[in-house]
């Protein structure tokens, strides 16, 4: 059963008050949730990256196009990983969206982007529209 709006705003006061009062003894609650695991992952593709530069590097001095090739899509894929794991991972203090909250906001968003299309298909009807009175 999801929790109500002020069932909703009360637990988010009691975690950034215990943030607030104890950071360290909150983020031990915290154990190694979805902040570590985006955090070990934009470590990794950063290392991966470094490794695809290795590649683009030795293919040109090998001259063999193909390792050059692999060392950029590497290299990309990596990137690709990093800023995504690095848009994800939640600050410090905040808890990831889980739950009623997530859904909350998840609904919050879908409306949002909702409303972006709605604008976007008005226009587009209104420009058919003007194309087609001519």
């Amino acid at each position: 059963m999801p929790l109500s709006e002020h069932e909703q705003r009360m637990l988010e006061q009691m975690e950034r008050a215990l943030y607030a009062e104890d950071p360290k003894f909150a983020s031990a609650l915290e154990g190694s949730g979805l902040r570590t695991y985006t955090r070990r992952r934009v470590y990794q593709a950063v290392a991966g990256f470094l490794v695809g530069i290795a590649l683009l590097m030795a293919g040109m001095v090998a001259q063999q196009i193909w390792v050059s090739v692999v060392g950029f899509l590497v290299m990309l894929g990596c990137a690709v990983l990093a800023v995504t794991g690095w848009r994800k991972a939640p600050k410090p203090g905040e808890q990831p969206t889980t739950g009623a909250a997530g859904a909350a906001g998840a609904r919050r968003q879908t409306r949002q982007r909702r409303s972006m299309m709605d604008r976007i298909e008005q226009r587009w009807q209104r420009r058919r529209d003007e194309q087609g009175g001519h």
